[in-house]
């Protein structure tokens, strides 16, 4: 198979979807692979060492849109890039569909069959390429809520660990899966008081007996998450419902009770976000007030280590790759269920029923065939 990895041309988006490693994997499976120049520059990864792993380095996106068979990237396809697909093409990459009415059309109407990352499965209906950036994101939450704290960006001038005979920050924690719980573990980390909202009685026993008295576990009803939102100097919103739009689950009334210069991260901007008042910023402009609150909400958090977050994507996303280049995507989807569950767009349908039901299509399952 022919396989083409572009430049991601999104702002601020360092990550590249093929590391030299992975590029050398395919290569010795009997693939294809195109590289756009300049696309691991972000990773420290050189055009030379592409071309050392086997790859072809070519001149802009239009060598891999026009001739691969399999375009594997990171982000979204921005405009430009939807307007090359075609049918007939593998798309491999995050789409994140249901708040993103235009992509989808485009989608659509390209005939492309578009594999999304954060829908692909595992056992117990994990989310296994979804978790890496998840983690990621999660930890870089505490670290983009800490600086935005300060006074200097809008924030409440709060030191989150505190100093001694100072009472630290407090952070809510909205969601106890991945996102949460590596959020979590950061404000720990730096001694601030923690609390953490879930409406799993599992997952809050689970998060109970890992932090201990560390951090508090709340489950998460109106009237309590309202109270440690208010409370709060930091929330993290973590919330996820795979494929779908995130719920609103901290509304624009509620802000009026909070305390001047909180600020709200919004981990689940990808999905439309969980603050009614979120929109998506970008690294060169992340953070927005409204009423008073600060709101950080950049689409792409773990594009700013981008080296860390791009292997840690190619460790679980070339399994697939691999098989999709192997056996044809057909057939690696028969064979596996689990990677059958990412296919969110195939030829002129879309085929993941959230995204269907968020956007109005309708809902066309992969039967096999």
């Amino acid at each position: 198979m022919r396989i083409g990895c572009p430049k991601e041309i999104k702002n601020h988006e360092y990550r590249v979807g093929l590391t030299p490693e992975s590029v050398h994997e395919l290569v010795s499976h009997g693939h294809e692979v195109r590289v756009e120049t300049g696309a691991g520059l972000g990773i420290g990864a050189s055009d030379v060492d592409y071309r050392n792993a086997g790859a072809e380095i070519v001149d802009g996106p239009d060598a891999i849109f026009d001739d691969c068979e399999m375009v594997v990237k990171v982000k979204e396809p921005q405009a430009d890039e939807r307007a090359k697909l075609r049918e007939g093409q593998v798309l491999y990459t995050y789409l994140h569909l249901a708040p993103d009415p235009e992509q989808t059309a485009d989608l659509v109407k390209s005939g492309v069959t578009a594999i999304a990352y954060e829908t692909v499965t595992g056992p117990g209906g994990t989310l296994p390429l979804l978790k890496p950036m998840s983690q990621v994101a999660g930890r870089m939450s505490i670290q983009a809520g800490a600086t935005a704290l300060e006074k200097a960006h809008g924030g409440r001038g709060v030191l989150l660990g505190g100093v001694p005979g100072v009472m630290p920050g407090k952070v809510a924690v909205i969601g106890g899966g991945v996102v949460g719980w590596n959020a979590a573990q950061m404000a720990v980390g730096l001694g601030a008081d923690v609390t953490i909202l879930d409406r799993n009685p599992e997952q809050l026993e689970r998060l109970g007996m890992y932090f201990e008295s560390r951090a508090k576990t709340r489950f998460s009803n109106k009237a309590n998450l309202a109270e440690s939102v208010c409370e709060a100097d930091l929330v993290i919103g973590a919330v996820l419902i795979p494929g779908a739009a995130a719920p609103k689950l901290v509304s624009r009334a509620m802000l009026a009770d909070m305390k001047r210069g909180t600020v709200l991260v919004d981990v689940a901007i990808d999905q439309g976000g969980c603050f009614e008042t979120s929109h998506p910023t970008t690294h060169d402009d992340p953070t927005f007030v409204v009423d008073g609150i600060v709101h950080y909400c950049v689409a792409n958090m773990p594009g700013a280590v981008a080296r860390t977050s791009t292997y840690a994507l190619n460790n679980v996303t070339l399994p697939h790759a691999l098989a999709i280049a192997d056996k044809g995507w057909r057939q690696a989807m028969r064979d596996n269920p689990h990677l059958a569950a990412g296919l969110n767009v195939h030829a002129g349908a879309v085929t993941y029923e959230a995204v269907a039901r968020e956007l109005g299509y309708e809902y066309r399952p992969f039967e096999g065939n």
